[in-house]
């Protein structure tokens, strides 16, 4: 589903002339299974948000190569990035990113307007998601009127409304409760299991971690692998 092929990005910080090069991923390598739920942990500043942005098309490698569902993904340019995002990827942050203009049933329905599917079935689809992920009774209700759960169970929706099959997760559970945490980690559990999504989870979170198949594990820069089939890498 998702394989990294010697991935090296590195900062260029100083001025024209006198610039330095700071490396953040060196040598990267990994393949994640297709179902696969996969954590990303690391201090901060090992790498992992900029992992994240190189496997999602925001930012290109300095070097290596990116494949997902056996297509080179690394050259694409911004506007195929863009449409392969809108087809293939999901995306929920650690501040849930909604719009706070929109009310959750149109945070959730942006995606298919984005893609233009027409009205009726924006309404089924996001009406159907709404009760799949216990927010029937709030479709009408805007981010601030929401708890922090509830605001993230619409994130979870959006990410979900264009039937992606991965869904890449930014700290998903960083500014909620314990008690909420462990009912989005339910909540992406039965997902991945019933619709056999591909999750990647950036945390700091030892209990987030602890839930998926396999850590992935960066320090300064390097890759470690735990709890997989797949070989450590040095």
């Amino acid at each position: 589903m998702i394989k990294a092929e010697h991935l090296y990005y590195a900062y260029v910080i100083g001025k024209k002339g006198k610039q330095t090069e700071v490396p953040v991923l060196k040598d990267v390598n990994f393949e994640i299974e297709k179902g696969e739920v996969v954590a990303v942990a690391g201090k901060s500043g090992s790498g992992k948000s900029t992992l994240l942005n190189l496997l999602s098309g925001y930012i290109p490698p300095d070097s290596g190569i990116i494949t997902i569902n056996d297509r080179n993904v690394t050259d694409l340019t911004e506007k195929e990035w863009a449409a392969f995002r809108l087809e293939h990827f999901g995306f929920v942050f650690q501040n849930y990113e909604l719009i706070p203009s929109l009310t959750a049933f149109e945070n959730v329905e942006l995606p298919l307007i984005l893609k233009g599917i027409d009205m009726d079935q924006r309404k089924t689809r996001v009406a159907a998601l709404l009760h799949e992920t216990g927010l029937e009774n709030h479709s009408t209700h805007y981010p601030n009127e929401l708890s922090g759960g509830q605001q993230q169970r619409v994130s979870i929706a959006r990410a979900l409304i264009n039937e992606p099959e991965i869904i890449f997760a930014d700290e998903p559970t960083g500014s909620l409760d314990s008690e909420t945490e462990q009912e989005i980690l339910k909540l992406i559990d039965s997902l991945n299991k019933e619709k056999n999504i591909t999750f990647v989870i950036i945390t700091h979170d030892e209990e987030v971690a602890s839930r998926a198949d396999r850590k992935l594990t960066l320090f300064d820069g390097v890759l470690k692998q735990g709890r997989g089939t797949y070989s450590e890498a040095q």
